[in-house]
């Protein structure tokens, strides 16, 4: 297979060769062929002059180098993608086990369900995570059974903002959620400010 390669290689020379001025020296007593004119005796050789064994006088180094990959390629090849770290099989078992308990408020529940959908997506190559991004992830899942709502909600946004920032599909679907939740909010706020407005919600004293 080497020597096939060698050979494509030194017929490519020879071609490209042909295409230019080519000089048959004698060094020593031994004839050799070159671009370049010869330093002793020597005489130009008429393109149709040129046959196939003038490969002899090609240096085997010279072949070699021309079939050997370029260091500077190798060398600037991009590297891989870097490692996904994900929950392993026993944690998310024992965050599916926290997210159907009925002692969790419905936020929190589906808090914990997200974390284990995200981390089952983790698993199969979505986004790209880091032990200290699951060490956030765990924090607020502990926090959800806490019991001030301020650090359960602050819990919830640390985590979504790893999340948004590891993988841009889901802080997408984060990003849509919370609008949907916020129109929600302001529908029902506007629905209590006409109740509050029609007097015939008004008790009579």
């Amino acid at each position: 297979m080497k020597q096939t390669g060698l050979g494509l290689v030194l017929a490519m020379l020879l071609s490209s060769a042909a295409a230019q001025q080519v000089w048959k020296c004698e060094v020593n007593g031994q004839v050799r062929f070159s671009d370049k004119p010869c330093p002793g005796s020597g005489q130009p050789v008429a393109e149709r002059s040129l046959q196939p064994n003038m490969a002899e006088g090609l240096k085997p180094e010279v072949a070699r180098a021309a079939i050997a990959p370029p260091a500077a390629v190798a060398a600037s090849a991009p590297a891989g993608p870097p490692g996904n770290v994900c929950p392993g099989d026993s944690e998310i078992r024992g965050m599916e086990t926290r997210a159907n308990s009925t002692t969790l408020g419905d936020r929190e529940r589906q808090f914990l369900q997200d974390e284990v959908r995200r981390a089952w997506q983790c698993r199969k190559g979505q986004g790209r995570y880091t032990d200290a991004d699951w060490a956030i992830s765990r924090d607020a899942q502990a926090r959800q059974t806490h019991t001030g709502d301020r650090d359960r909600r602050d819990a919830r946004l640390r985590a979504e903002a790893m999340h948004s920032a590891a993988d841009p599909d889901e802080g997408d679907r984060i990003a849509r959620r919370r609008i949907a939740e916020d129109r929600l909010r302001e529908r029902q706020a506007g629905r209590s400010l006409l109740r509050g407005q029609n007097p015939a919600s008004t008790p009579t004293p």
